[in-house]
Formats: C-alpha cells, sequence, structure tokens
C-alpha cells in the first residue's frame, strides 16, 4: 500500500489576500480559503462593460449613486473578493479605496467559463450581502438577462428578453435592455424542433 503525502495548503486570510494581491500584476478574487485569476474576455463582454458605464453611469451623473466598473473590487459575505463586471455604490466611498463595501446592483456579463460560478456561487454571496438589493446577469452571446432581486425570503428572478427594460428602482432608473448591447450583431437563435411548423404535403 502505497503512502502519499499531500501538501496541505493553509487557507488565506483575507488581510493576507488583500496584501499578497496588491503585489501581483492581475487581479485575483478570493473565496476565503485561496486566490483564483481573472482570465480575459472578449470583444462581446467589453462591448458590454462599456456600454453598461455609458448607460448608467452617464444617467447617474448628478445623482448621490455612483457607477464602477471592474476594477474595483467589492468584500462581499463571508469575507470573499470579488470584481463584478459593474456595480452601483449609493453610499460614500474615499477617493483612496481599493474595496467597496456596500454595493446596491451588481452587474455580471456571463460567458460559459464563468456562468455556473456567477448563477450559483456569487448568487448565494451576493444574497447574504445585505446592502445589495438586485443582481443582473447578462448573457454575452444573445440579447436577455436574469435579475435576482432581494425578496424577504431570498430572491425574486426575472427573465428579461430582447425588448424588456432593465427596470431599477433602487437607483431610479429604467433602461431599455438592448441598450447594453449596442454595437454587437447576434445570429437569429435556431428555431427548436418543436417549434417548427408541420410539413406540408402535395
Amino acid at each position: 500500500m502505497l503512502a502519499m503525502n499531500l501538501a496541505v495548503r493553509k487557507p488565506m486570510s483575507l488581510a493576507e489576500f488583500l496584501e499578497w494581491e496588491d503585489r501581483q500584476e492581475l487581479r485575483y478574487e478570493f473565496d476565503g480559503v485561496e486566490p483564483s485569476a481573472m482570465t480575459g474576455g472578449t470583444v462581446a463582454h467589453a462591448t458590454i462593460q462599456g456600454n453598461l458605464a455609458v448607460a448608467i453611469g452617464g444617467r447617474l451623473r448628478g445623482k448621490p449613486c455612483r457607477f464602477y466598473g471592474s476594477d474595483l473590487k467589492i468584500r462581499v459575505a463571508d469575507d470573499h473578493i470579488r470584481y463584478p463586471d459593474g456595480m452601483v455604490v449609493c453610499s460614500r466611498v474615499d477617493q483612496t479605496a481599493k474595496v467597496v463595501h456596500d454595493p446596491v446592483v451588481i452587474f455580471e456579463v456571463l460567458s460559459p467559463s464563468t456562468a455556473a460560478k456567477d448563477r450559483i456561487v456569487k448568487a448565494r454571496e451576493y444574497q447574504a450581502t445585505p446592502s445589495l438589493k438586485r443582481y443582473v446577469m447578462l448573457e454575452q452571446e444573445r440579447i436577455g438577462a436574469t435579475v435576482l432581486v432581494r425578496a424577504q425570503d431570498g430572491w425574486s428572478a426575472l427573465i428579461l428578453k430582447d425588448d424588456d427594460a432593465l427596470d431599477m428602482p433602487e437607483i431610479g432608473l429604467a433602461i431599455p435592455l438592448a441598450e447594453f448591447y449596442e454595437g454587437l450583431a447576434f445570429e437569429a437563435q435556431p428555431v427548436e424542433d418543436n417549434d417548427r411548423p408541420p410539413p406540408t404535403t402535395a
């Protein structure tokens, strides 16, 4: 019988992670145990992020709430650190701050490699973050979104399609969903077999 020597890595503390990440060239998220590197995205992902900043940031000018992009990290439940694709904060944030603690709305642009974590892991973390009222997950390959809204017993889910508007009463905005996809063209989605009309006979 072979004896296996497994190296047990001591979990990082939040303070250790923040100090360590400060010395890195890349951005890292933190799940309470170890860091994970943030990978690069697609042109579609970057376009949607840019449209978010223009559509929301522009409408919030002169108002108490402010939009921030993915360069700023947030501290969520259980001392986890995330870099959402966008967020709105309505409390005062110090100009030298590197971590935000109380986002009101968070945006994530879904991709095949992150969708499961965004829909499940982060949804749980964000639900346990008291300041957060609305979590918006934007599709990348079509116009559409899943919106989780804080309810008394957890999240209430909304599904938005291309001709819907994203209503955000927490920050006083309602924006057509298609505006976040400006500059992108999508191929028509294939018709499911059950939706096809029956063949005609001569």
